[in-house]
């Protein structure tokens, strides 16, 4: 028996199933192709129901591999053709095959490339790292060379290597070799060719640096159309006859796999009869297609152990993409769902009561562990060093953000506080897993962190982001670019959102305790305070209300006039000249224009930003009509006034009233800039928007001015072709606005898929 036949004998003993795409994108009939410049992405579920991507970056010709799963892997490697430019990638089969067997997985799938290729820059290990590997442009390099060293490990093997000979073979054992060698053979891949008479096989495989896991990916090809050939770590792929070369790619992993989460277990039964009647619209099979797309990626990052924030980039836990995708999913999730989101969060708590923000999971946890292992060994703690070697790929938290502290509470209390939960089912909760002690150690964080604002109630003594070591301040919050609050140190939405519902929702988890019978233990600080007297947590809730005091910004018709035209005049020509035409036909806004500014200074002055995060008070508040078109009514303003584009949507911030420094920090770093327009903040938008639409007087007067935001959004939002996305961008062609997808944004991005919630609001509780 031939090689190729043993290998595929070995692969179907493992029990197989060919299955088509569970989501591709774009999808006929419902994307346009032009906006993604020739991106392509297919996602299966494994056998084990764990999300499996695979994507072409025709652009590049790259072929990226995602597994969805408890280790965050990834598998990637370049093609390029004859010339040496980067090949046309096709797939060359319908679907996949999926695999398992007692200790593996495994996905194969066709691909279809041009008559001649060479392959390389094979990168196998943590999607974390694949993603730094991309945002370092290194696709440039030549095939051979090695993809994309990490500088902590090799610091690790050196380090090793100058430890004296017991004390080596110590550090040495813990990672399950006996040579400084064997241990630098980890850092690269192993490539290996085999051929038969009738098929060829390309073998790379990859053990992880701690050698506990493997990750491996197999190229298959007929070697009586094809013949493969093997230069260092590279492969090159040509047929004679010509015609396009058809490969296998298998790819095998032996990581464990997390437990899927299936719609019925997700999505409470209104929203399933919505989808069903949604799906019964045959007049409509468009709507369906898009709801039912919805549906799969929300089943695709839904585990019992956590909900990940995206594929294909972000496919680990984030603390605040599960919050707020649980405030906007409330109306059509069951309550099972808070359950698993404030459970992900607890566990992860930091023992002072921090919400996690992202975990690192495998390759990138071994990377950051090694740079902790070197730091200890320059240190001379070489007992320490050891206890981090021998478990060097476990979990790690990062810990740096802010809001999400502040989102656990209400999150927590809403689930508390719901009447479809049984007293016992929540008692349940709260035993389990040490969940009563870690929500009180969140509250005791919170309650700390507002305390110096509630004794006096001036700017400096907002919660702050945390500074650098280069003295700048961190975005600690959603915005989390390196400009994304323009420079701030207090954010807005933290400040007068979270915080003051975060202390307001600590007196609903204390009253909802005590109806369950439920005492905890609070025994000092300032949240043992709230606990023995309530009118100090009102009157901490209500000063901590008049914070947005510190924010609102008006600007007069003439300054509005002069700050926008300079910034036209910076802007390059092509894009000056359109929004000159937008801004001359839509005239400057009526005296003054206020808005709540996007953060303030080291000083607490405002950094006067237009921005869409006054939206999210829409989701935690019951408003008036006038509280209400107050907060959007900048947000609905034409952008280059407001931040409203038709055809497009709201843009995330609009800078012209703040500086060139921060007009030049945005133009580097576009990802929350005055370019871009979020999925996040639409959905946040769109369902404060119908909330307060349900809770307010729904006549004439109070509803008409709501519903024509409602509509004005979801209009240029659906012309887009981009609302699913994460986020999206536009381009100026022959003076015209063109929307695009934006390079590295999320395939299936959890709180871009609370449009479910949107679409079920908009459709049954709105007039």
């Amino acid at each position: 028996m031939s090689l190729f036949a043993l290998l595929l004998a070995a692969h179907t003993a493992a029990r197989a199933d060919t299955v088509p795409p569970y989501l591709a994108f774009p999808e006929p009939g419902l994307d346009d192709p032009a906006a993604y410049e020739g991106y392509t992405t297919r996602v299966y579920q494994d056998a084990g129901g764990n999300a499996f991507q695979a994507y072409l970056k025709s652009n590049t010709g790259r072929v990226v591999n995602l597994w969805a799963d408890a280790a965050n892997e990834s598998v990637g490697f370049t093609v390029r053709d004859s010339s040496g430019k980067a090949a046309e990638l096709a797939w060359g089969s319908s679907g996949a095959v999926v695999a398992k067997s007692a200790r593996t997985r495994s996905v194969s799938y066709g691909l279809e490339l041009p008559s001649s290729v060479t392959l390389g820059l094979f990168l196998l290990g943590s999607m974390r790292v694949e993603r730094d590997f991309q945002y370092a442009a290194r696709d440039s390099l030549p095939l051979g060379a090695p993809a994309f060293p990490q500088p902590e490990l090799a610091a690790l093997i050196d380090h090793i290597a100058k430890l004296k000979a017991p004390e080596r073979a110590r550090h040495l054992a813990l990672l399950g070799v006996k040579t400084v060698d064997a241990l630098r053979a980890r850092l690269l891949p192993r490539v290996t060719a085999n051929v038969g008479d009738t098929a060829w096989v390309v073998r790379v495989a990859q053990v992880s640096f701690d050698g506990k896991s493997h990750l491996s990916l197999t190229l298959e090809g007929d070697a009586r159309e094809t013949v493969p050939a093997l230069a260092g770590n590279a492969v090159t792929i040509r047929r004679p006859a010509g015609g396009p070369v058809h490969v296998s790619v298998r790819v095998t992993t032996d990581a464990p796999a997390l437990t899927p989460l299936t719609r019925a277990e997700i999505f409470n039964d209104d929203f399933l009869r919505f989808a069903a009647q949604v799906r019964a619209d045959t007049a409509r099979p468009v709507r369906f297609r898009r709801l039912e797309r919805e549906v799969r990626g929300v089943e695709l990052l839904s585990y019992r152990e956590k909900l990940m924030a995206g594929l294909p980039n972000f496919a680990t836990y984030f603390g605040r993409d599960m919050l707020m995708t649980a405030l906007l999913m409330q109306p059509v999730w069951v309550p099972a769902m808070s359950e698993h989101v404030v459970a992900s969060a607890l566990v992860k708590l930091s023992p002072g009561g921090d919400v996690s923000h992202e975990e690192a999971l495998g390759g990138q946890a071994i990377r950051e562990s090694a740079a902790e292992y070197n730091r200890l060994v320059s240190a001379g703690q070489l007992a320490r060093a050891r206890a981090v070697l021998g478990h060097l790929a476990a979990t790690r938290e990062n810990y740096i953000m802010v809001d999400d502290d502040f989102q656990l509470p209400v999150v927590a209390a809403r689930y508390l506080a719901d009447p479809r939960v049984p007293a016992d089912r929540k008692r349940g909760f709260l035993r389990a897993d040490e969940h009563l002690a870690r929500l009180v150690a969140n509250l005791a964080f919170v309650a700390q962190q507002a305390a110096p604002y509630a004794r006096d109630p001036v700017a400096t003594n907002l919660v702050s982001f945390p500074r650098a070591p280069d003295g700048r301040w961190i975005s600690a919050s959603w915005r989390d670019s390196r400009a994304g609050y323009g420079g701030g140190r207090f954010a807005m939405d933290v400040n007068v959102i979270w915080v003051p519902h975060a202390l307001e929702a600590v007196a609903t988890i204390l009253d909802a305790l005590k109806q369950l019978g439920v005492t905890p233990a609070i025994h000092q600080g300032p949240l043992a305070t709230f606990a023995r007297d309530r009118a100090a947590l009102e009157r901490a809730v209500a000063t901590w209300k008049g914070a947005e005091r510190h924010f609102w910004v008006a600007l007069a018709r003439q300054d509005l006039s002069d700050r926008v035209a300079a910034r036209l005049r910076w802007l390059p020509q092509a894009e000056g000249e359109y929004w000159t035409g937008i801004a001359q036909r839509t005239g400057v806004p009526g005296d003054p224009l206020r808005f709540l500014a996007l953060s303030l200074d080291g000083a607490g002055r405002s950094i006067p930003i237009v921005n869409t995060d006054p939206g999210m008070l829409l989701l935690v508040d019951s408003l008036s009509r006038e509280r209400t078109l107050e907060l959007i009514g900048p947000i609905m303003q034409p952008y280059p006034w407001g931040l409203f584009v038709d055809g497009l949507g709201p843009l995330v911030a609009n800078d012209a009233y703040a500086t060139r420094e921060v007009w030049e920090a945005f133009r580097r770093d576009a990802y929350h800039s005055p370019t871009v327009v979020w999925g996040r903040d639409v959905n946040a938008l769109l369902a404060g928007l119908a909330r307060q639409v349900r809770a307010g007087d729904v006549g004439a007067q109070h509803a008409a001015p709501l519903q024509d935001a409602l509509r004005r959004i979801s209009d240029a939002v659906d012309h887009s072709g981009l609302r699913h996305a994460e986020l999206w961008s536009y381009t100026i062609e022959s003076g015209r606005l063109v929307p695009s997808r934006y390079g590295t944004s999320s395939d299936v991005q959890l709180w871009s898929l609370t449009d479910l919630a949107v679409q079920y609001l908009l459709t049954t509780e709105t007039p």
